[in-house]
């Protein structure tokens, strides 16, 4: 047994079945002995500082050997920096280029505000969020329909002449600034609906109702079409308006049946007239022809009177003679009347009794 006081080796049967100390297997001293005691702890200080670290390696995936030295410390970091590297990198790339396609503009904003347009192709840009990009359809004509043209929904406006016309239309339209286009106005749909709406009705409410529904419909669809292009370049949109389409212009249903007998009577006077053109044209060319007879005759007349008078003359007796029952002759010795006209109608009668009594037989 050790003497009180004394540093010692401990029993056996004691120390190696207590509880292990941190700091060693050496018990606390009671005595005066405890500086040297600290002093003989400190390689096992070192020893749980060492295991710490391998630790430490074995979760961040690090290698190299078991020295406590500052290059085997900051090992365990490398692996953990070369993938946030890799991440931000990666980053970058996927945000600072973009690809443009046919028939599109991209409008580039930095930090909120315009920078520029890019036309088709690829292009690098700053990574975000500091460049953004808002590709538009440049090229592609887009329609907005007003009024259903087969429905029963009806679209009235009220024409020049106080009429009422069903009227359903569409108008095709395209971008031409995209930067305007992105910029000026929200909805650029609906500013399209309203400003071409109040174009038509605009214009429909100077014309009449048959110019409406008849032959002036794609005369109003122009003046439609650069009402709107000067309205929508006033609010400066950036669009650019191809054209305007009236599907239907006809009288409200209510009244349709009228306006079909209308329209029907006009076709029926139409067709009058055009019949009482053509016989005066005939009755014109058959005055020219009566004319250049005339003047052929007179030309006769002037170079044989008496010949060409007494040939007027038996001319015109025989076709006002030719049409009557008597017969006058100036023959001597012969009657000077003879019913040849009666007898005609006699031997004509005749005949057709013998006809039907042969067919009786």
């Amino acid at each position: 047994m050790n003497q009180p006081g004394k540093p010692g080796k401990p029993e056996s049967g004691k120390n190696s079945s207590g509880p292990r100390s941190p700091w060693g297997d050496t018990p606390r001293p009671r005595n005066g002995g405890e500086d040297r005691q600290r002093s003989s702890g400190s390689p096992d200080f070192d020893e749980f500082i060492r295991r710490s670290q391998e630790k430490l390696r074995g979760l961040g995936g690090g290698t190299g050997g078991s020295g406590g030295g500052g290059g085997g410390r900051g090992r365990p970091n490398l692996p953990w920096g070369l993938m946030a590297g890799g991440l931000v990198f990666a980053l970058l790339a996927l945000t600072s280029g973009y690809q443009v396609g046919a028939g599109e503009r991209a409008v580039v904003t930095r930090l909120g505000k315009f920078s520029h347009t890019a036309t088709p192709g690829f292009h690098l840009k700053l990574p975000a969020p500091i460049d953004l990009v808002t590709k538009v359809p440049f090229e592609d004509i887009q329609t907005t329909p007003i009024g259903n043209a087969e429905g029963d929904a009806e679209n009235l406006m009220i024409t020049g002449d106080g009429n009422v016309i069903n009227i359903a239309y569409a108008v095709r339209w395209r971008i031409k600034n995209a930067e305007d286009y992105l910029f000026q106005i929200a909805d650029q749909s609906g500013t399209v609906r309203d400003a071409t709406e109040s174009a038509m009705r605009e214009v429909v409410g100077r014309s009449t109702l048959n110019n409406a529904i008849g032959p002036e419909r794609a005369a109003i669809a122009e003046q439609v079409r650069e009402r709107v292009q000067e309205i929508l370049d006033s609010y400066g949109a950036g669009i650019l308006v191809q054209g305007v389409d009236i599907n239907k212009a006809d009288p409200p249903g209510a009244v349709d049946e009228a306006f079909k007998d209308v329209s029907a009577a006009q076709q029926d006077a139409q067709q009058f007239l055009n019949q009482a053109r053509a016989y005066a044209q005939q009755i014109q060319a058959q005055a020219g022809g009566a004319t250049a007879a005339f003047d052929k005759v007179y030309e006769q007349y002037r170079l044989a009177p008496e010949v060409t008078r007494k040939r007027m003359y038996l001319e015109t007796m025989e076709n006002v003679l030719g049409k009557v029952d008597t017969t006058v002759i100036e023959t001597p010795g012969v009657q000077a009347y003879l019913p040849l006209p009666e007898v005609q109608r006699r031997a004509q009668a005749n005949a057709a009794a013998r006809a039907e009594q042969e067919a009786a037989k």
